[in-house]
């Protein structure tokens, strides 16, 4: 009995820790949105990002970037900002190439690495992420795939993916989708830079 009272202890200490960073409510004003709004001229599509320890594999983090009429990001319960970078309840605008390689530069480090899982998806299913993630809202801690995958249920193709409390488990359902591909982005740095 105790041996199974450490275990639930010790699968709770990780949950929490999963996303589990302390995060502000932002806001931006309508006018830092239009300044900041990128639309890239590349094909529709849903890119799952996932940070991965380094030592054990598990995931620490996930977020989802659309590419749509605009490319934006949902961050649920992310710490990463940039001046460039509006954000409205954890939804991010102005994803251009360039800030795309700053927020993974952020999050790869000595101890984890970046894991990016794109799939082509028709203009329509690009619009209702986009739509879904704006509705989604502001995350709670520690929720980062279960919020994930509150946007990707809501779509055509993606209500499949089974759920998860967990950044890398969400990372290998998402990876059973046919079309993924994936990429891997490395730094050996201390991170958040």
């Amino acid at each position: 009995m105790k041996l199974l009272r450490y275990a639930a202890l010790f699968c709770m200490a990780i949950f929490l820790t999963a996303c589990g960073y302390g995060t502000k409510d932002k806001y931006a004003s309508l006018n830092h949105v239009e300044q900041y709004s990128y639309s890239s001229k590349e094909a529709p599509s849903l890119t799952l990002m996932t940070m991965i320890s380094n030592r054990t594999g598990a995931g620490g983090h996930s977020s989802l970037l659309i590419n749509g009429s605009q490319t934006v990001m949902y961050d649920p319960a992310g710490r990463w900002s940039h001046a460039q970078v509006p954000e409205r309840h954890d939804f991010l605008y102005g994803l251009t190439p360039q800030v795309m390689k700053k927020y993974k530069s952020f999050h790869a480090r000595k101890t984890h690495h970046v894991v990016s899982q794109k799939v082509y998806v028709s203009p329509e299913v690009a619009e209702q992420a986009i739509a879904a993630a704006q509705r989604q809202g502001r995350a709670k801690d520690a929720t980062c795939a279960v919020n994930t995958l509150d946007i990707l249920h809501q779509l055509v193709g993606f209500n499949g993916v089974k759920s998860t409390f967990f950044p890398a488990k969400l990372m290998k359902r998402f990876g059973e989708l046919e079309g993924v591909e994936t990429t891997k982005f490395y730094e050996n740095d201390e991170g958040q830079n």
